[in-house]
């Protein structure tokens, strides 16, 4: 797939509020500072697209980007440690589940798990509720420029272990950097190809 034209349409913190669009939506998530902001940049190759910040917490809100008036990308808010307040925090995993279980063309969940880390039980609880409520995702293991070839795979074969335990099969997952562009064309085909199917 190529990106030929991405723009921001909207930030909300309901998702009653999100666009009246059948179009299909792709969402991206994870624990907080893992990179999201970048990662998304570098899928569209705009690096002023999704407001990247070194302070954990800066999305805060429902973001729907439109791409290629086709689909939509949607920014969530991560989760986890940041630079707020409990209550604020509970609100944002309100509107989340809210979003994740009421959506109804949210297509994927891209969940972003840092693989300079061993498995943290902060992912495997989220993914585990997501397989709960039947929520559709896959993985994106982020920033991989930071580790060696070996500890990378170290971690990952961690990782899909610890959801083995509990999984009957590892879900598509994905290696990315946003700093080489490594596994942005292979997410971008998943995605073209999960719309074309749906045509």
């Amino acid at each position: 797939m190529k990106i030929k034209k991405s723009a921001f349409l909207q930030s909300v913190t309901d998702w009653r509020q999100c666009p009246q669009s059948q179009l299909p939506e792709y969402a991206f998530i994870g624990r907080s500072n893992v990179g999201k902001s970048s990662l998304i940049n570098m899928l569209v190759q705009n690096s002023t697209l999704a407001k990247t910040s070194s302070k954990p917490g800066k999305t805060q809100t429902i973001n729907h980007f439109i791409i290629n008036d086709e689909w939509f990308l949607v920014d969530l808010p991560g989760y986890g440690f940041a630079h707020t307040s409990k209550e604020t925090r509970a609100n944002w995993a309100v509107m989340i589940d809210d979003y994740l279980q009421n959506r109804p063309n949210m297509i994927c969940l891209f969940v972003l798990i840092d693989s300079r880390l061993e498995p943290q039980n902060i992912d495997v609880e989220f993914i585990n509720k997501l397989g709960e409520n039947g929520i559709p995702f896959s993985i994106i293991f982020t920033k991989t420029d930071k580790i060696s070839t070996s500890k990378l795979n170290t971690n990952v074969n961690l990782f899909k272990n610890k959801m083995l335990e509990t999984w009957e099969e590892f879900p598509p997952f994905f290696m990315t950097s946003s700093l080489t562009g490594q596994g942005r064309e292979e997410l971008l085909d998943y995605i073209g190809k999960i719309n074309n199917n749906n045509l």
